[in-house]
């Protein structure tokens, strides 16, 4: 079922009852079937394009013009062409980028329980629906001496690219070619403790955030899921929290928890803007009314306090609200 968007009428009395301007809502989940681990970007045609965790053999890619009305467009993949780089694996934790005229792709490899043979690859096209080709294993968790090394995500600043990635053994990054196709012969360094999984970094002013989930993904009604984030001057960290604790003690902000209509709420995507300039961002959760329908995507404004701290909504999922400003194109 896609999302539903209705208008609300308001009425004030003043001296007399007038009709005032109309605000246009959205209900959430705004991809209403299992799509865990969204990311997200805004493409060269102006529209959105939404990847997830492997689901029916291939990644899915999903197209929004308003980020609440989804379409699910195909696979990432062309049939037969589906990585298979770690045996009997699923494409987990997708992580889209436009890098130097291409789309480019990473998404992690792994099964449940094996740590060490998880890893990392990325994959280029030239539109954002694919098909994604070129691709290759970057690296596993043996090779690179992370282990359970999942869930990437590329920052690129002044035309250089890093990979942050990890799940539950530290969060790591290190530094790609600056076309993101390839690792650096560089050291890596750990940038947070071992509380979290579905990093990515957001630069705002001065400050880096270090956005990620900590708890429990997959458990269905008793998911544990929350997004966190701390904050540094500088991308390699230290980032703290409000009282100067450090991530990498397992300190940090919660920002988004669930509730009793959505369980699980976490792994968000990248932060984007609409044409009013309200930031948006998607994350995943269990919808308690439909809990075996799996991780279905949701869409929340993300806001700045007066000490440059990020909110997600009220805390909570929102059901109801006001949707995302676009103009007609």
């Amino acid at each position: 079922m896609r999302a539903l968007i209705f208008t609300v009428w308001m009425f004030t009395m003043v001296a007399c009852t007038s009709t005032q301007p109309s605000a246009v809502l959205y209900r959430n989940p705004v991809i209403d079937r299992d799509a865990p681990d969204p990311t997200l970007i805004r493409a060269e045609d102006g529209a959105f394009y939404a990847y997830t965790t492997m689901r029916g053999g291939n990644v899915p890619i999903y197209r929004s013009e308003d980020l609440v009305e989804w379409e699910h467009i195909g696979g990432a993949f062309r049939e037969g062409e589906v990585p298979n780089y770690v045996p009997k694996a699923g494409i987990w934790a997708p992580d889209i980028n436009y890098i130097k005229g291409q789309y480019v792709l990473y998404f992690s490899m792994s099964t449940w329980g094996g740590e060490w043979e998880a890893g990392i690859g990325r994959a280029v096209a030239d539109k954002p629906e694919g098909p994604f080709t070129q691709t290759e294993f970057l690296f596993d968790s043996r090779e690179i001496g992370v282990q359970n090394s999942i869930d990437p995500v590329v920052y690129q600043e002044a035309g250089r690219c890093y990979l942050i990635w990890g799940s539950f053994r530290g969060i790591y990054l290190a530094e790609l070619t600056d076309d993101g196709l390839e690792l650096q012969d560089k050291p890596l360094r750990q940038i947070a403790g071992t509380a979290y999984e579905g990093s990515y970094i957001h630069k705002r002013g001065e400050w880096y955030y270090l956005f990620a989930s900590v708890g429990t993904c997959c458990e269905g009604l008793k998911s544990t899921y929350q997004t966190v984030v701390g904050r540094s001057r500088s991308l390699f960290g230290p980032y703290v929290n409000r009282q100067g604790e450090k991530m990498m003690d397992n300190c940090h902000e919660v920002l988004l928890s669930g509730d009793d209509k959505v369980k699980g709420s976490g792994h968000d995507s990248q932060i984007v803007r609409d044409d009013a300039e309200q930031e948006w961002i998607l994350y995943h959760g269990f919808d308690v009314a439909e809990a075996k329908a799996g991780r279905k995507t949701y869409l929340d404004r993300v806001w700045w306090d007066s000490e440059e701290w990020p909110h997600i909504g009220d805390g909570t999922p929102t059901r109801e609200g006001i949707a995302p400003t676009f103009r007609k194109r």
